[in-house]
C-alpha cells in the first residue's frame, strides 16, 4: 500500500508517494493560481508513474490550499504545523528549532524536553509554534518580489552572498515599506548586491524577531521551506544570526561543535510537510484517507468552481465585446500621431521623468509639437535610465538639444550629471500637462510605480493636494507584483482582466490584507483573470477614498485626468 502526502501551498504544489518507508516519487511545481487544477495533475501522474490505486492507497492533504481539496478524493486534511513537527520528530530527533518560510507565511516551531517517554532513550517534547500568514514580511514572496523589481533573475539570486557584504537599512516589518526602502537604496546608487543581502538581513531579523516571542532558538535548528533551501545568501544570514544570538545569551553549545555545524538545510526541506503527512496518515485508522480517485476534483475544476464563482462573485468588467468598445471610444484618447523622424530641423526641447519604478522622456518642437517619446522600465540606477532614454532619442534622429527638464524621484541625481536647464516639482509638471490639454480640468490623478498624486484645481491652479506613498495599495508596483506573480506581461494586465466573466469581492484598504485577500480568493479557485480583474475593479476605490480620502468625487469637480502607467495600462 501507498500513502501520499500533498502540500497545496499558497505558490507551488508539492507531493510525496511512500511505500515501506520509502519515498518512490516526489515533485513539486508553482500552480499559478491554480492549485486545484494543478492538485489534478499530480494525482494523474502519480496514476501512472508511481501506481497511485483508488481504493487501495491512501491519500493526506495538508496546506493553506487544501481544505476544500482533500474531501473530494478522500484525502484528511492535516494542519501544516503538525504535520511539519512530526517529520522533524521522526528525522530529526536532536533539533530544537525550526523555520520554515513559505511563499507567502513563516512558520517557527520551538520543541522544549518535558519528559521521558515508555521506551528507554525515547522523550517526550512539548511544542510551541508561531506563525505569520498575514503579512509579506520575511516571505519567499516578497523575496522574489524585490529582486523582480531589481531584475536579478532567479538563478543569480540563489547564488547571490550575504557573507562579506556591506548593509544598509531595509525595513523587517512590512513587505511594502521593505520594498520602498529597495527602491530608495537603488536610487541612491547602492549595488543590487548590498541590497539582496540586507533583503536576506531583514528577513532572518524579521523572523526572529516576530516570531520567536523573545525565547532563544536553540541549537540544533532546522531551516526548512524553499526559500531557505534555495537561497544561499540567506542560509549565510541565519547563520551569521543565530550565531551571534547564542553568544550574547550565553548558549552553551555542545563541546567541539561549530554554530555554523548546528544549523542544518536538508535536501529535503520543500517536502517536510508532504513527509509529515505520511508520518501521521501511518497511524490513523486503515478506513482514513482511502483514495476515491480524482472524478469529483476534475467536476469541480470543470463544473463546480464555475457554478460557485457564480452564486458568489460579481459580473466581470464588461458584458461583451460591444461593452469594451464603447467604453474604448468614450474614455481612451488615442496616442497622437507624431511627424516622421526627418521632418523635424533644428533643436528640440527634451523633458524627462525618472520615476521610482519607470523612465519617460519626450521630444518637443519649439511649437509643443510632440515629435518622439520614449519609454523603459526602470534598471535600479537612475544614471543607466538616462542613458537608455537618451540612445533612443539619439537613435530617433534628436541630436540637437535646446532645453533639457527633469521630474520624478530620479531629478536631483541628476540634474548636475546631464546638465539640465531645470528640475521641475512632480505635481507642477503634472499640472502643466493636464492644463495644456484640458484647460476646464478639475482634478489631476496620477497613480505611479509607488505612489498616488491627486491635484485639486480651482481656476487653473492647484488648491488641494494629496499624496501617498507609503502604502502599496493603489500604486502601480502593487498591481505589476499581481502580474508579474501569473506571469501575465504588464501591458497585457487589462486585456487578460478584461477575459474574465466573473471576478471576486476584494477589500479595499491596505496593500498587506489586499494580498492576503487576493491570496484567499485564489485556493476557492478563483483565476489569475478574474483575480486580476477584481484588482482592476477595486483598484479607483482605494486610489480616491483608501489613500485620496476623498468620499464624495462629485465634490470635488467634474473634469477628472487621469495620468500614469497604471492609468494607462
Amino acid at each position: 500500500m501507498k500513502t501520499v502526502g500533498v502540500d497545496v501551498g499558497s505558490t507551488t504544489v508539492k507531493a510525496v508517494v511512500v511505500e515501506d518507508g520509502k519515498v518512490g516519487w516526489q515533485d513539486y511545481q508553482r500552480h499559478n493560481t491554480r492549485q486545484a487544477e494543478k492538485v489534478v495533475e499530480f494525482l494523474a501522474r502519480m496514476e501512472a508513474e508511481a501506481g497511485l490505486t483508488p481504493g487501495r492507497d491512501r491519500v493526506f492533504f495538508t496546506g493553506s490550499g487544501a481544505g476544500f481539496l482533500a474531501p473530494l478524493v478522500g484525502g484528511k486534511l492535516i494542519q501544516e504545523v503538525v504535520a511539519v513537527a512530526a517529520c522533524v520528530e521522526r528525522l530529526h530527533p536532536d533539533v530544537r528549532f525550526v523555520s520554515e518560510i513559505g511563499g507567502e507565511d513563516m512558520k517557527t516551531i520551538f520543541f522544549t524536553a518535558t519528559g521521558t517517554g515508555p521506551l528507554p532513550g525515547d522523550q517526550v517534547r512539548s511544542k510551541q509554534v508561531y506563525m505569520q500568514s498575514a503579512c509579506s514580511g520575511g516571505t519567499g514572496t516578497f523575496i522574489e518580489k524585490t529582486a523582480r523589481k531589481l531584475q536579478v533573475p532567479g538563478e543569480r539570486l540563489a547564488a547571490m552572498p550575504y557573507e562579506g557584504m556591506s548593509l544598509h537599512k531595509v525595513s523587517s516589518k512590512c513587505g511594502i515599506f521593505a520594498e520602498t526602502d529597495a527602491n530608495t537604496l537603488v536610487k541612491t546608487g547602492v549595488p543590487v548586491e548590498e541590497i539582496i543581502a540586507s533583503l536576506f538581513e531583514a528577513v532572518v531579523y524579521q523572523n526572529l524577531a516576530t516570531l520567536t516571542k523573545g525565547n532563544t532558538p536553540m541549537p540544533e535548528v532546522l531551516l526548512l521551506g524553499g526559500p531557505n533551501l534555495f537561497f544561499k545568501g540567506l542560509q549565510q544570514a541565519w547563520r551569521h544570526h543565530l550565531a551571534k544570538l547564542w553568544v550574547q545569551r550565553k548558549v552553551e553549545l555542545p563541546a567541539g561543535r561549530e554554530p555554523a555545524s548546528l544549523i542544518h538545510v536538508p535536501a529535503e526541506a520543500l517536502y517536510y510537510a508532504c513527509l509529515g503527512c505520511v508520518e501521521i496518515g501511518a497511524a490513523e485508522k486503515p478506513e482514513i484517507g482511502v483514495y476515491q480517485g480524482a472524478d469529483k476534483l476534475k467536476w469541480w475544476v470543470e463544473v463546480g468552481q464555475h457554478e460557485q464563482k457564480a452564486k458568489q462573485g460579481a459580473r466581470g468588467l464588461i458584458a461583451g465585446e460591444g461593452d469594451l468598445a464603447t467604453f474604448v471610444s468614450e474614455y481612451v484618447r488615442p496616442v497622437p500621431d507624431t511627424p516622421s523622424r526627418g521632418s523635424h530641423a533644428g533643436s528640440v526641447l527634451i523633458g524627462c521623468d525618472f520615476g521610482s519604478t519607470t523612465a519617460k522622456a519626450v521630444v518637443l518642437s519649439d511649437d509643443r509639437e510632440l515629435l518622439f517619446s520614449c519609454y523603459a522600465l526602470s534598471k535600479g540606477n537612475p544614471i543607466e535610465d538616462a542613458q537608455s532614454l537618451f540612445r533612443q532619442v539619439r537613435e530617433a534622429g534628436f541630436t540637437d538639444v535646446g532645453a533639457l527638464a527633469l521630474t520624478g524621484y530620479g531629478k536631483d541625481l541628476l540634474k548636475d550629471v546631464l546638465g539640465a536647464d531645470v528640475g521641475v516639482v512632480e505635481t507642477v509638471a503634472h499640472a502643466t500637462a493636464a492644463l495644456h490639454f484640458y484647460p476646464d480640468a478639475d482634478v489631476i490623478c496620477d497613480v505611479g510605480g509607488t505612489d498616488v498624486k491627486i491635484m485639486i484645481l480651482r481656476q487653473g491652479t492647484v488648491a488641494d493636494f494629496r499624496l501617498n506613498s507609503q502604502c502599496s495599495s493603489g500604486n502601480g508596483a502593487f498591481l505589476q507584483g499581481v502580474a508579474e506573480r501569473y506571469d501575465i506581461p504588464l501591458e497585457r494586465y487589462a486585456d487578460r482582466a478584461f477575459e474574465a466573466k466573473a471576478m471576486p469581492s476584494l477589500t479595499m484598504g491596505c496593500g498587506v490584507f489586499l494580498q492576503s485577500d487576493i491570496v484567499n480568493q485564489q485556493r476557492k479557485g478563483w483565476s489569475a483573470e478574474e483575480i486580476m480583474a477584481a484588482l482592476a475593479a477595486v483598484l479607483p476605490v482605494n486610489v480616491w477614498i483608501y489613500a485620496g480620502q476623498l468620499q464624495n468625487l462629485r465634490a470635488v469637480g467634474r473634469k477628472f485626468v487621469l495620468q500614469g502607467g497604471t492609468h494607462r495600462n
